[in-house]
């Protein structure tokens, strides 16, 4: 674990030998003494202390000034005032400056001890806050992980399996699938559920700053690193670090993780100590790893060293079983939000959600019905609700082994809609727009179930060119 850095500083002696035997009891504290106000102001640039306690009447610079020129260092950085004269003026100046707190002498030893482990843990709540909003929020994190088909229900037995251990794991899964979700669930079964949860997208970070972001750094390890700062993985101590699209982290990134998940110790750039590090590894993609290494973009030995535990997630189209599941769970979701009565959709609809590939996966179909909802003035959904793209591409589903209903069903369905529409094409002279109102349905859908069976409506109008033609598909 991280070392703490106090620095006292006090033109008494005595005030830092009792400083120091007090302090002493923290645990994981280093203590820095300096009776010298101008040299202190040296020790806070060269060894940016993570606390600073200082007597605000000393010769050369005053407790104030140093104050200052810490918060000018470091804006960070917690600070603790002892004065022998307290005053409403010096407390009241000192608070401005930034100081989080201040002591009168004499004073007991519990009592600074008690006030200097609230500061650390001030900060330390400070830090983790500041960490958290750097993650990358994710849309589809919807709080629970939704299957009824068998092949869910192996993912969930995979999940409480490798929960019960504290081995690294590796999840593969189409983008969309839920593998953060996944991985949470993990967290959240295993003994580390009560430490954090630190979620990394490899492909969200640039690469410049990835490696700060996840080792930290020490103040002035490269530009514009005006104060030392905790990495990721730190961060993550005691917990889950997960790893979304692993298959993104640059080369150079992946020997050194390679290092840390080996010695299980971390170091930050530009630093000279290494921080010892229980976390657990939980890393994901959406490509094949294995074919990754085939191709010298990933490194073997990381792929072993991750590769411990695997979870395979299914896409949607794989569990098609599921989607009415989803659908209802996202529609009554995103009604409660909208403030909006629950909806039904018609039985069209739900055949045409059920048919669709759904390359997107859960993250389409959620993002879909929310859009949906949010367009739709309807009490029951209909099919003119859908986006055009999802009821013109619903019907194309690859052929099966064995003609059974479904797939008669649908060659008969195809035969009545060419039918239909070149009827509808014929009627009209191949006007578009017409054909449109009197199907009753919007217009680029036509266009689109026009192009899905090869009807052009410029074969129906009588002298129409080519070009013409063209333009409208």
């Amino acid at each position: 674990m991280a070392r703490t850095r106090i620095l006292v500083v006090d033109d008494e002696p005595g005030m830092l030998e009792v400083c120091a035997d007090t302090l002493k009891k923290l645990a994981h504290a280093e203590i820095l003494l300096e009776s010298q106000s101008a040299r202190a102001a040296e020790r806070i640039a060269e060894e940016s202390p993570d606390l600073l306690i200082a007597d605000i009447c000393m010769p050369g610079l005053s407790g104030v000034e140093l104050l200052r020129q810490a918060r000018q260092h470091d804006p960070n950085v917690a600070v603790l005032m002892l004065t022998a004269y307290p005053t409403v003026e010096t407390a009241v100046e000192s608070m401005k400056l930034g100081a989080a707190d201040y002591i009168a002498k004499p004073f007991l030893p519990e009592d600074l001890l008690a006030v200097v482990r609230r500061l650390l843990e001030s900060k330390q709540l400070r830090e983790e806050n500041r960490l958290l909003r750097r993650q990358v929020e994710r849309a589809y994190a919807f709080g629970e992980i939704l299957g009824k088909s068998q092949v869910m229900q192996k993912v969930f037995e995979s999940i409480r399996r490798v929960a019960e251990t504290d081995f690294d794991v590796l999840i593969i899964g189409e983008t969309g699938t839920g593998k953060e979700l996944v991985a949470r669930a993990i967290h959240q079964r295993s003994r580390r559920q009560g430490a954090s949860f630190v979620p990394v997208d490899c492909g969200a970070i640039p690469d410049e700053l990835m490696e700060s972001e996840f080792f930290g750094h020490e103040r002035g390890a490269f530009t514009g690193a005006q104060t030392r700062s905790m990495g990721l993985l730190e961060f993550a101590n005691k917990g889950t670090f997960f790893l979304d699209e692993i298959n993104q982290l640059p080369l150079r990134l992946q020997s050194k993780l390679l290092r840390v998940l080996q010695e299980r110790k971390v170091r930050r750039v530009g630093g000279t100590k290494e921080i010892d590090l229980d976390v657990r590894i939980v890393a994901a993609s959406s490509q094949s790893l294995a074919e990754a290494v085939h191709k010298q973009q990933f490194r073997l030995d990381l792929f072993h060293r991750i590769h411990v535990a695997r979870i395979d997630l299914p896409s949607l189209r794989d569990r098609a079983e599921d989607i009415p599941l989803l659908v209802d769970h996202f529609l009554n979701r995103y009604s409660s939000e909208m403030e909006k009565p629950p909806l039904k959709l018609s039985p069209e609809v739900m055949e045409v959600l059920a048919n669709y590939p759904w390359p997107g996966n859960v993250r389409e179909l959620q993002n879909v019905l929310k859009r949906t909802l949010a367009l739709s003035r309807r009490d029951v959904i209909a099919l003119e609700d859908l986006p055009d793209e999802i009821v013109a591409r619903a019907g194309d589903l690859p052929t099966p082994k064995s003609q059974g209903f479904f797939y008669l069903r649908e060659g008969r369905l195809a035969a009545f809609e060419k039918e239909y529409f070149r009827n509808l094409l014929t009627a009209w002279n191949g006007d578009v727009s017409a054909a449109a109102r009197e199907a009753q349905l919007p217009r680029g859908t036509l266009y689109r179930l026009l192009k899905k069976h090869e009807l052009n409506p410029a074969d129906f109008r009588g002298g129409s060119s080519e070009s013409e033609a063209g333009s409208d598909i």
